[in-house]
């Protein structure tokens, strides 16, 4: 999995540890999780808002501030 998934992942759910002990508990747990992050992804891709600020290069702030 990709950072970024996991730090949303945690941001959104608090998913850093399970709350349940027992392997099926701890994977109904992560199945929940992951539909309601695709749920929050999708609303945000409906209504045309980002979810996190795009990560903006040195080279390319560089340049806007001498574009300016």
């Amino acid at each position: 999995m990709h950072a970024a998934i996991f730090h949303q992942a945690v941001a959104v759910t608090g998913m850093r540890r399970a709350r349940y002990l027992g392997l099926q508990k701890t994977r109904l747990e992560h199945v929940f999780f992951a539909v309601a992050l695709n749920l929050i992804r999708l609303d945000a891709w409906w209504n045309s808002h980002p979810l996190d600020r795009t990560r903006v290069s040195h080279l390319a702030r560089l340049y806007l501030s001498l574009a300016a």
